[in-house]
């Protein structure tokens, strides 16, 4: 019997959470931003359009700023990281070790 994975459903990006929960509300710039935590404005603009992700050393500079944590830009990268692999990645191999 073949089980068919369901269908999941793309995380909330770190960088739209970043555009649309902090930049937007706080009417800043990525240029604000970027000058606010020490990095180039291309740095952000790749983040906020998902073609970057989201670093430790950058998930620290945004905790700082928004008064968040580390662990939740993190968590939200992963989030994504994960399911484009799960997605790309095709058959997983068999435990190693029969389970119990």
């Amino acid at each position: 019997m073949h089980v068919r994975s369901p269908i999941l459903r793309m995380p909330t990006s770190p960088g739209e959470i970043l555009s649309e929960e902090f930049l937007r509300p706080l009417s800043m710039t990525q240029k604000q931003l970027a000058d606010h935590v020490g990095c180039d404005v291309k740095v952000i603009n790749r983040i906020v359009n998902g073609r970057s992700s989201v670093t430790a050393e950058m998930a620290l500079k945004l905790a700082a700023a928004f008064r968040t944590t580390p662990e939740f830009w993190l968590n939200a990268q992963r989030a994504v990281d994960l399911l484009r692999a799960r997605r790309g990645v095709g058959r997983l191999p068999r435990p190693v070790v029969p389970t119990a």
